[in-house]
């Protein structure tokens, strides 16, 4: 699948990947050594994540993700 992430915003951006993986809020937090509280806080975009955060994620997942320039 291709998504281009260009036309999200961040925090649907960690909603799109945990919804896609098929896991829980809790379940994902888990996966990434995170609590529930903030992937809501991610996803609710009353928290910031950082590349290192996404980069974690990519490599549990094995998502892969390019960045392209419009």
């Amino acid at each position: 699948m291709k998504v281009k992430f260009n036309d999200y915003e961040p925090k649907e951006i960690i909603r799109f990947i945990r919804e896609w993986t098929g896991l829980t809020q809790k379940e994902f937090g888990k996966s990434i050594n995170k609590s529930e509280r903030v992937i809501q806080d991610y996803e609710a975009g009353r928290r910031r994540y950082y590349t290192e955060t996404l980069k974690t994620i990519c490599k549990v997942h094995k998502i892969k993700i390019t960045i392209e320039k419009d």
